[in-house]
């Protein structure tokens, strides 16, 4: 920490320049009055850095504390501090093009009303999508709301939606119900609490929407015309997110690189979980953006926090963040080829001095230690080869047999707080979680647990660690509160394909109760002159494409025949009325009964 120029202010100017106003109070509520984003909270962040918080976090909380519009360049602008992303807005011939409209609708709305508000009442003429997670694209209803999308292309990468479900859809419930731990939604906002998430401040909590998209971007040097405004595109899939892009403004000079380099270290994957993202490919990407988009950008912006101007610190800036990637992933594989394990290594390595000393480098959000445990996972896996680790038990069966070793509950928790006092607070949270774990009821290992985690969380430079730190001693001293994000909910719903309504379908059935079980439905989808055949047998719900004129070998006990929303309808269970049946409409009725609704706020820190 002592290397870290404190007195460079580069980047608080770069946070501050092109100011036009801010939303006063900068507070945004959905329909029913409920405060859904709330930046005042973080006032607190303009006094000195306290003892509990790390003095680099604290920076950069600062400097995603900075709230309102700004201008990029001339006709480029954008929202910043409204929800964990930025809002960007280029002014077209006719209107506006918005890039990346937040997680959710409201604060998207509010955004755009705080644009409109300096810079006049201009339509949108167009939705940009840079990559296929839900803060940039969760907004899209609040810039363009139901009957207003006709004739506004609405562009993003290849492979977008598809990756946009599998991620929000499929896996929703677990990685929302961990994106709490993640972004510390459930803390008090202040200097023993929340201060932020390194990459902004917090996720909103509100609607989250999706529209799809309707023009495609499917290689790099693609380009397309949105009101008059020329797009050079570079396809990244693989980097930050599975579907994501950068692209140039020729006309204006300015690149937009999405996601895939801002000021901070990113993750090769993400506590609330996901793919394990590919650094190779990212480092590479990175260098290919320099090449590509050459001496054509005067100024370059992110999909989160400032932009860097001039041409020559933006290639510093593009250099250093690759050679942070590149160098996470081969001396991670330099030292696993010579035996080490991912916790080995990621104890072990530490980065070069210019990196290490680079603000833009720092792990804020993803942290050297946590990815270097991913780049290990994407190529070996979760097991590290040592047959110990093959079969162990599950975390409460090997707990109660850690605290029989110790010699039962009062010596293991002796002997945690033996560790506390010497400092080592990992081991005492190993031994400690065990003993909870073990026995959920005993309050004074958890009540011990909770203050370890407090301390912890306050020694973090990595924001996402104090969250989860914090949030956790929340739980254990609160319980369990509901999660106020949702990216399965109807909305969202719209915009997938059948197939993805189907898979999603698949995903929640109760397999054991189903096994003995065998259903065939047809349903003809008028709307797209396509007949799909679902099968339920062994416990798996399966799904094919048939040709309409393509009769089936089996007849379907049930063939329905229905448009797309009436599917989503009668999928959530509200009935056949106004579609056509053949056959036992019960079947339908018996397989929703195997469609569970999965616990969003399953245990995390206590069995």
């Amino acid at each position: 920490m002592n290397g870290l120029p404190f007195e460079d202010t580069t980047d608080f100017d770069d946070a501050d320049r092109g100011f036009l106003g801010a939303l006063a109070p900068g507070v945004v509520q959905d329909g029913d009055g409920r405060v859904v984003w709330d930046t005042e909270v973080y006032g607190f962040l303009d006094g000195p850095c306290p003892g509990t918080a790390d003095a680099s976090l604290w920076r950069q909380a600062q400097l995603c504390s900075r709230q309102g519009l700004f201008e990029v360049t001339e006709g480029i602008y954008q929202v910043r501090g409204l929800d964990l992303s930025n809002m960007t807005i280029v002014e077209g011939e006719r209107g506006v093009l918005v890039i990346d409209p937040l997680l959710s609708a409201e604060c998207a709305a509010a955004a755009l009303a705080l644009y409109r508000r300096h810079r006049g009442d201009r339509p949108v003429t167009g939705l940009l999508y840079t990559h296929s997670h839900a803060d940039h694209f969760g907004g899209a209803r609040g810039v363009l709301p139901p009957g207003t999308e006709e004739g506004v292309p609405v562009l993003a990468p290849r492979g977008f939606l598809e990756h946009a479900v599998s991620e929000n859809v499929h896996a929703g419930n677990a990685m929302a119900r961990r994106a709490v731990f993640m972004y510390g939604g459930r803390l008090e906002k202040g200097p023993e609490g929340q201060i932020g998430a390194g990459l902004g401040l917090t996720t909103s909590t509100g609607t989250i929407t999706l529209i799809a998209p309707t023009v495609d971007i499917t290689r790099t040097g693609q380009e397309e015309t949105v009101d008059g405004l020329r797009l050079v595109f570079q396809l990244t899939p693989g980097t930050e997110a599975p579907a994501e892009m950068n692209f140039l403004f020729p006309g204006r000079r300015a690149l937009c690189l999405a996601e895939n380099a801002t000021h901070n270290m990113h993750n090769i994957q993400t506590l609330r979980g996901a793919p394990v993202r590919d650094a190779r490919m990212w480092a590479r990407y990175l260098d290919e953006a320099i090449g590509f988009f050459d001496e054509a950008y005067d100024v370059a912006f992110a999909s989160h926090h400032w932009p860097t101007w001039g041409r020559d610190k933006v290639v510093a800036f593009l250099s250093e963040q690759r050679d942070l990637y590149a160098y996470m992933h081969d001396q991670t594989l330099r030292m696993l080829n010579d035996g080490k394990t991912g916790p080995e290594i990621a104890e072990e390595l530490r980065l070069p001095p210019a990196l290490e000393n680079a603000w833009h480098a720092r792990g804020y959000y993803g942290s050297l230690n946590h990815n270097v445990k991913a780049i290990y996972q994407r190529y070996l896996g979760w097991f590290d080869g040592n047959p110990a680790h093959l079969w162990e038990h599950p975390p409460a069966e090997q707990a109660w047999r850690y605290v029989e070793v110790a010699g039962g509950a009062d010596e293991l928790l002796t002997k945690a707080r033996a560790y506390v006092t010497k400092g080592d607070l990992r081991f005492a949270v190993t031994l400690l979680n065990h003993l909870v774990f073990a026995d959920e009821s005993n309050q004074e290992a958890k009540d011990l647990l909770a203050e370890v985690y407090d301390a912890l969380g306050c020694r973090m430079e990595n924001a996402t660690w104090r969250n989860f730190y914090l949030t956790a001693a929340r739980e254990l001293r609160q319980g369990v509160h509901r999660i106020a994000i949702d990216a399965t909910n109807p909305q969202v719903a719209t915009a997938l394909t059948t197939e993805m309504l189907l898979d999603s379908v698949a995903a929640r059935i109760d397999g054991p109760r189903a096994w003995d079980d065998d259903i065939a439905i047809d349903l003809i989808l008028s709307d797209e002159e396509r007949r799909y055949r679902l099968t339920l047998h062994n416990g798996a719900l399966t799904h094919r494409a048939v040709p309409l004129s393509e009769h089936p070998r089996r007849m379907a006990g049930l063939t329905l025949t229905l448009t797309r929303p009436q599917l989503r309808g009668a999928l959530a269970g509200e009935g056949l009325d106004g579609i056509d049946q053949q056959g036992d409409p019960e079947l339908l009725a018996r397989l929703l009964s195997y469609v569970t609704v999965p616990d969003p706020g399953f245990t995390i820190v206590t069995p």
